[in-house]
């Protein structure tokens, strides 16, 4: 067993012989890893302002550029990706960067020559902290901050839960260090513990070869628990899985039940959140376990809802949060869904999570989620995975066949109000970089993905239309931040989709010819779109005009398949 070193002090001194990671094929011992310290300290020693932001890929240069930070007294920002918007919401935030984000941020760089005999004092865990974000589930991220304190704090109790079961093994993970659950379970516990940080791994085949070769441990999603391939042969652990983490978000029974049939280790479920931190925990050993309390949290139900008391929290007061629960013979409780999701439909509560549950309930649902799509008048929908493959190639009609199935199975206990009104059929539920089901990404789903046309003419031959660009098209997204305009390939999409509707085309694109883009089309444009179909050259022209002038014009050629 390695040798506890606490959090403040892990860089006061070099620990010849203790591995502290792996880089590539390459071990890094203790003296290697506070040598980069050491000059991730000296760089943000130098570097103004107090507030920094990280964001790195590689899990163990995250390490050291994190203690690097704290010891030169930074308060680190951890965003959840380097996407241009996530970073574009840190600038105004932050004084700088470091790690792998674009070079017009001008990232930190480590201090190569740092000195090697510089003294470090210990981390004041009182003072030093840490902001990390929401997953946004329910709209804009929001920022947490966290002192060392309460990190640590849960360091020592997840170590004091689960700590012996984990003697001598290997963590590897699927999830992010730069959020709080990969933070704690990848970087932050196996320091002090004394075991090697690992890369993170993003595929189930090299998951499997990594867990087979020494005792390990697995800190995953439900979103990629649920999605264990059966084909591979798992049965090579050979008994050297010790434990399977699952946090995030609830891991479904069937997904809980199949990981301890095909993987032989009960998945052991942790319940927390950004605010909280760490509060619960339950192991998959029974069809429904119930949550016991991590040590040194203390916990009440206070008006239906779980209330929890623990040095992981900012203050020592209780924090009310809204999961609805009930006390199971006084030392553990069991979870009822969340009281945030019971909603109001033209004035009738509804509960969301009993829509849910009533729905995964029905034979053909493998996976659902309800939510509330704003609007002058508020509706209901549904976000559905069938237990069929191939829902993204229904047509119209077979949508509209299964929406109504479902909504007769509603029948029994909802009403027409109550019931959802507008429904989606996809393969498989929208995940963000935590694993997350957000109410931004299953709201994208119902969002137009073409504009709503009205048709002017249609014949043979030639064929012309009208239609506004509303400004919530999916197709502005991102194009660009700063002023959205329509992209060329949509309108090329878009002429080739209604020339489809309106002309018998060859089903082969084979070319373009003459194709110009002459004004951008933006938000609120009322574009014309004129169509002409040559079949003796299987030729489509398209020309979109408006008030602007020609927007974009040219000929699509056709061929047999």
């Amino acid at each position: 067993m390695a040798e506890w070193i606490a959090l403040d002090r892990l860089a006061l001194a070099p620990h010849p012989g203790r591995i502290v990671g792996i880089a590539g094929d390459t071990v890094v011992e203790h003296p290697q890893f506070r040598a980069q310290v050491l000059g991730w300290q000296q760089a943000f020693a130098r570097a103004p302002g107090t507030d920094w932001a990280l964001y790195f890929d590689d899990t163990l240069t995250f390490a050291a550029a994190l203690l690097g930070a704290w010891h030169a007294g930074k308060r680190v920002f951890l965003g959840g990706d380097n996407l241009p918007a996530t970073l574009e919401g840190l600038s105004p935030r932050v004084a700088g960067f470091a790690g792998d984000v674009p070079a017009r941020y001008a990232p930190l760089q480590p201090d190569a020559a740092a000195d090697p005999e510089q003294v470090l004092q210990p981390l004041d865990e009182a003072v030093l902290e840490l902001v990390v974000f929401t997953s946004g589930s329910t709209g804009a991220p929001s920022a947490i901050v966290k002192r060392m304190r309460q990190l640590t704090r849960e360091v020592d109790a997840l170590q004091a839960a689960f700590g012996e079961q984990l003697d001598g093994a290997q963590v590897q993970g699927t999830v992010s260090h730069q959020h709080i659950y990969g933070l704690l379970f990848r970087v932050l516990w196996p320091l002090v513990a004394g075991r090697a940080i690992q890369p993170r791994r993003f595929f189930h085949e090299d998951l499997l070869s990594a867990l087979g070769g020494q005792p390990s441990v697995l800190v995953a999603t439900p979103a990629h628990l649920k999605r264990l391939p059966e084909q591979l042969d798992w049965s090579s652990l050979d008994g050297q899985l010790r434990a399977v983490f699952s946090s995030g978000g609830p891991l479904p029974t069937e997904a809980a039940l199949q990981v301890r049939a095909v993987m032989g280790v009960a998945p052991t479920e942790v319940f927390g959140s950004s605010e909280t931190g760490g509060v619960a925990w339950r192991r998959w050993s029974a069809a429904r376990p119930q949550w016991h309390p991590l040590p040194g949290v203390a916990w009440r139900i206070d008006e239906g809802c779980l209330a929890v008391r623990s040095p992981h929290l900012a203050s020592e007061d209780w924090w009310l949060t809204q999961d609805r629960a009930v006390a199971d013979d006084g030392h553990s409780f069991r979870l009822l869904g969340r009281a945030d999701r019971i909603v109001k439909i033209e004035e009738r509560r509804v509960s969301l999570d009993a829509l849910e549950q009533q729905l995964r309930a029905h034979p053909a649902v493998q996976e659902v989620r309800v939510l509330v799509l704003p609007g002058a008048r508020e509706q209901l929908a549904a976000v559905v995975v069938p237990q069929a493959t191939g829902a993204a190639q229904w047509d119209d009609a077979e949508r509209r066949r299964q929406a109504q199935q479902l909504s007769a199975h509603l029948a029994r206990s909802h009403d027409a109000v109550t019931r959802p009104r507008r429904w989606r059929f996809i393969d498989e539920l929208p995940v963000n970089a935590q694993g997350k089901v957000t109410a931004a990404a299953l709201a994208a789903l119902f969002r137009p993905l073409m504009p709503t046309a009205e048709w002017q003419q249609r014949d043979d031959t030639t064929a012309s239309l009208q239609f506004v660009l509303d400004p919530d098209l999916v197709a502005f997204d991102g194009h660009f931040p700063q002023a959205k305009i329509l992209p060329g390939v949509v309108q090329l999409d878009w002429a080739i989709h209604y020339g489809r509707s309106a002309f018998t085309m060859p089903p082969r694109f084979v070319r373009m010819d003459a194709v110009k883009f002459q004004h951008v089309a933006r938000p609120g444009d009322c574009l014309q779109l004129s169509l002409g179909w040559d079949a003796a050259k299987s030729a489509m022209s398209f020309r979109y005009v408006s008030d602007h002038g020609v927007h974009a014009s040219g000929r699509v050629v056709f061929g047999d398949a």
